[in-house]
């Protein structure tokens, strides 16, 4: 792995010197053994940087979500870049229409509706005025909803995830 870092490295240093004439990185020094008190290991960590900005989904369980590592232990919707909504709604059979009307105001291009720990498919007539403003609904179960807001999230879409935990 260190010889394909010092080859990058001698690569674009030529490169500099081809376009310039000027060498931008420095030569690189030889590579010494372990033992040798010149030689230093250095660790490179590369990762995209957390930030509050977006809501994202950093844990969750049967009972609970985490957003942001904040913990909500009732139904809630969560889109990347506006507040987190409490949603009264505290199991499956109990879903109304009006339930999914706190969506239609947020304008999502999708829903992703987790619909508790296991799979369930809402009545039509319960999303059917989501339909009419052409707002997709994506249904899975409850760790799945978390999963796929997160990716779809990451990727610059307008998703809100309504996620249902039930008491």
């Amino acid at each position: 792995m260190h010889i394909g870092f010092i080859q990058v490295l001698a690569r674009a240093r030529e490169s500099c010197i081809a376009r310039q004439g000027v060498p931008l990185l420095p030569a690189p020094r030889a590579v010494t053994s372990c033992h040798q008190p010149a030689c230093r290991n250095i660790d490179l960590k590369l990762h995209q940087e957390a930030s509050g900005a977006l809501n994202t989904i950093t844990s969750y369980g049967a009972d609970y979500v985490a957003i942001n590592l904040q913990r909500h232990e009732g139904s809630i919707i969560v889109m990347p870049e506006t507040p987190v909504i409490a949603w009264p709604v505290s199991s499956f059979e109990a879903l109304t229409p009006e339930d999914f009307d706190a969506l239609i105001a947020i304008a999502p291009e999708v829903v992703v509706f987790g619909s508790g720990t296991r799979l369930r498919f809402p009545h039509p007539r319960l999303i059917a005025k989501l339909s009419q403003q052409r707002i997709g609904v994506e249904t899975m179960d409850f760790g799945a909803a978390c999963r796929t807001y997160n990716i779809l999230m990451s990727e610059g879409r307008r998703v809100a995830a309504a996620l249902l935990i039930e008491a």
